[in-house]
């Protein structure tokens, strides 16, 4: 019974000896961590850049503020999340700091454009840079606006 059970305790740890360097084996293509080089930089901050207008563009779509005023608030969200970024790319000691300078920034930066919007707009900013955004549905809307005009159109 002895040897019946140690030969079977010989298998099962031979068997798994054998999945593990047979797994392994199979995956012979070397992996290859380099850093990445100027044009690849490049590249992702001109990806990084084109997204963010984008995303700031379907929001503006959503605010039922005037071109003038449309233009203004796109000015503060960019130079929003450039000191955001900013931020996030300084180094604090702790990361309660950090967290505290983001709300700092949240608070403040879009204080002057409460004179000049109205407070629907302001609620939907701030939703908006508290992450409560929904992209995907402004640009459901936006299409639907867009297929009520053609539609008008071809009426017409």
């Amino acid at each position: 019974m002895k040897k019946a059970f140690l030969i079977l305790f010989a298998l099962f740890i031979g068997f798994n000896v054998f999945g593990q360097v047979g797994r392994n084996m199979n995956n012979r293509i070397p992996q290859t961590s380099r850093e990445p080089s100027e044009q690849d930089i490049e590249k992702r901050d001109r990806m990084v850049k084109e997204r963010k207008e984008k995303f700031i563009a379907n929001f503006l779509t959503t605010l039922e503020a005037d071109d003038f005023q449309k233009e203004i608030i796109k000015q503060h969200l960019n130079s929003f999340y450039d000191a955001k970024v900013g931020i996030f790319k300084t180094r604090f000691e702790h990361s309660i700091d950090r967290v505290t300078a983001v709300k700092n920034l949240e608070d403040t930066h879009f204080a002057d454009l409460k004179d000049l919007i109205s407070e629907g707009d302001m609620a939907k900013i701030k939703e908006m840079i508290t992450g409560g955004f929904d992209e995907k549905e402004a640009e459901k809307k936006k299409k639907k606006k867009k297929k009520k005009k053609k539609n008008k159109k071809d009426k017409d």
